[in-house]
């Protein structure tokens, strides 16, 4: 039988919004929901991509086409012959787009189906105007989810038998901000912890480096439920290309957050969202983002080569040739990767507890390293006795 197919590009938050879709689709229809990114034009090209390699393995299927890519284009996607149905983003969690005539009512997440970890939205939309991003036109300002309903779905999400959540959204350090009181993302996870004293593991998705304040720096430095990984959002180590880019930090601030939270944390592992090639950019500036790799010891480097956004201020900005935005892309991606390399390294000898992945081989450290386990392992949490590395994951047996 024919089950309903969800196709999630992009971002930590689709893959959220992708799971709730997953709760209200009917069993038996002969759907593929492709949930698209826009954060960039080849992210809209590989959305064009999926839609005609799905058309192509389920020629009789209803393909709708959501999230992003189709807020931003809704015709342009309407008008591909592959396509039956576009949805824009704010209706896409709402049963009825999908089944108009249906009184069906959405069931709430009982568990992530192809993750074993849950990923749970606290925020969407996004307040800020940088230049080379087009997701506030996508979704719109930013709103936070009030505490009791996220606290009620972990809850539900851990009595089905995760044991690590990740919060996400489009710009998380923002959460609270239009909610009565003003809550911070770190009150948000301390009434977590404490109201959901059976959750193992929650971890944290990308962090704006300047809105991480006293609270919040103490909690994830001083917590040891709260996962020794952060991902931030850098976007480039030179301050004029930071300025060019409507950025709120300096290079200096992005180095000396990631100082303090070392300092006293030293197990954390910085991940970082990286463009090369932004406009303008030249090879002196391109080389100060390069140092930024050591300067932030980046172990989990995230490189996007910069690609002229339709409707962004950075579209209209001198150019960096291609041949040479893909080069500063490729120098970068190789210091990440030999950072990356180098600091597996060090993990060889160590015990790590490691959440094993739903195909039981292979789970994260709780700093994100990759560990491939013994074949049938069961998925949850097991400790690990790092024995191996080959430069991108490493292998573990149980200790």
């Amino acid at each position: 039988m024919l089950r309903p197919e969800i196709i999630t590009l992009g971002c930590r938050l689709n893959i959220a919004e992708s799971e709730t879709m997953r709760s209200f689709l009917h069993e038996d229809d002969d759907i593929v929901v492709v949930n698209s990114c826009a954060v960039t034009a080849e992210a809209v090209k590989q959305t064009r991509q999926a839609i005609r390699r799905a058309r192509r393995d389920r020629p009789d299927a209803r393909i709708i086409v959501t999230g992003c890519a189709a807020e931003i284009e809704p015709q342009s996607f309407a008008d591909m012959s592959e396509v039956d149905a576009v949805i824009g983003n704010r209706a896409k969690l709402d049963p009825a787009s999908f089944y108009p005539s249906a009184s069906r009512s959405p069931k709430k997440i009982s568990a992530f189906t192809q993750h074993a970890r849950a990923f749970v939205e606290v925020q969407n939309g996004c307040d800020h105007s940088c230049t080379f991003c087009i997701i506030p036109q996508c979704r719109g300002a930013s709103r936070s989810i009030p505490a009791a309903p996220l606290v009620d779905r972990i809850k539900a999400l851990v009595d089905r038998g995760h044991e690590e959540i990740i919060l996400t959204g489009v710009d998380v350090t923002s959460y609270g901000a239009d909610l009565p009181g003003t809550p911070s993302l770190g009150h948000l996870v301390e009434q977590i912890l404490r109201d959901v004293p059976e959750l193992p593991r929650l971890r944290l998705s990308s962090l704006d480096s300047v809105e991480i304040d006293d609270r919040l720096f103490e909690i994830i430095t001083g917590e040891p439920r709260l996962m020794p990984h952060l991902h931030l959002s850098l976007q480039a180590g030179d301050d004029l290309v930071l300025k060019r880019m409507k950025r709120r930090h300096s290079r200096a601030d992005a180095v000396r957050i990631v100082d303090r939270l070392k300092s006293k944390r030293p197990a954390i592992a910085i991940g970082a969202d990286i463009i090369a090639g932004f406009p303008t950019e030249s090879e002196a500036m391109f080389a100060n983002s390069l140092a930024l790799v050591a300067d932030c010891d980046i172990v989990h480097g995230h490189i996007f080569p910069y690609s002229p956004r339709a409707g962004t201020p950075a579209a209209r900005m001198p150019q960096v040739d291609p041949p040479v935005v893909r080069d500063r892309a490729k120098r970068l991606r190789e210091a990440c990767g030999a950072r990356h390399a180098a600091w597996l390294e060090t993990l060889i000898g160590t015990t790590q507890d490691v959440l094993v992945e739903l195909s039981g081989d292979k789970g994260h450290c709780g700093n994100f390293a990759m560990v491939q386990v013994p074949s049938q392992s069961a998925h949850g949490c097991m400790s690990v006795q790092i024995i191996a590395s080959d430069g991108h994951s490493l292998t573990g047996i149980p200790s």
